[in-house]
């Protein structure tokens, strides 16, 4: 194999694995029999390639392992991206899942699935990440499924200072609520 292409491979690797990893680990990845040097040598030109080319991604040593990461020159800009965005606005599956978990609450994704009669696995997610819901336990049943409550910020998204403050549901839906 060509120098160039074992330092592609190297750097595929890092990118691909995002945890640090160790020139041994590297070594026996690439199975060529290389010195420790020769792959020393590759991890440093790469990063000398990053810093004199200012990417916006890098490798950095971190005591006998290297890790390929962001520039810290970006980071308000990968920040912006990773931080949960509040004002973000929830689709109109997720304000069911959140209705139906707000007046039903402790419940199970299962629970909510069957009053919505569809997966919600991914509205779920989102609620957990906009800090609408929580989990709050676990069933004590086969599978201990996660039991879903609403939280504190819920209350403040909605204005209300308690879920009794939540509109009353009409007598139709009601009925729907107890037969479930």
């Amino acid at each position: 194999m060509k120098r160039s292409e074992i330092k592609s491979i190297i750097e595929a690797i890092m990118f691909a694995y995002s945890d640090p990893i160790s020139i041994e680990e590297l070594n026996n990845i690439i199975n060529e029999e290389l010195s420790r040097k020769e792959i020393e040598f590759m991890l440093n030109s790469l990063i000398e390639e990053y810093r004199e080319d200012n990417r916006g991604i890098q490798i950095i040593k971190l005591e006998d392992k290297y890790q390929m990461t962001t520039n810290k020159d970006y980071s308000d800009f990968i920040k912006k991206i990773l931080e949960p965005n509040k004002k973000k606005s929830l689709s109109q599956a997720t304000l069911e899942t959140l209705t139906i978990i707000a007046y039903k609450q402790p419940i199970t994704k299962v629970q909510v699935e069957d009053v919505r009669g569809v997966k919600c696995d991914r509205a779920i997610q989102t609620l957990l990440e906009n800090e609408l819901i929580i989990e709050a336990g676990r069933l004590d049943k086969i599978g201990k499924p996660i039991i879903y409550k609403t939280t504190n910020e819920f209350l403040k998204l909605l204005s209300i200072e308690t879920l009794q403050d939540l509109p009353k549901l009409e007598n139709n839906e009601e009925e729907n609520n107890q037969n479930s």
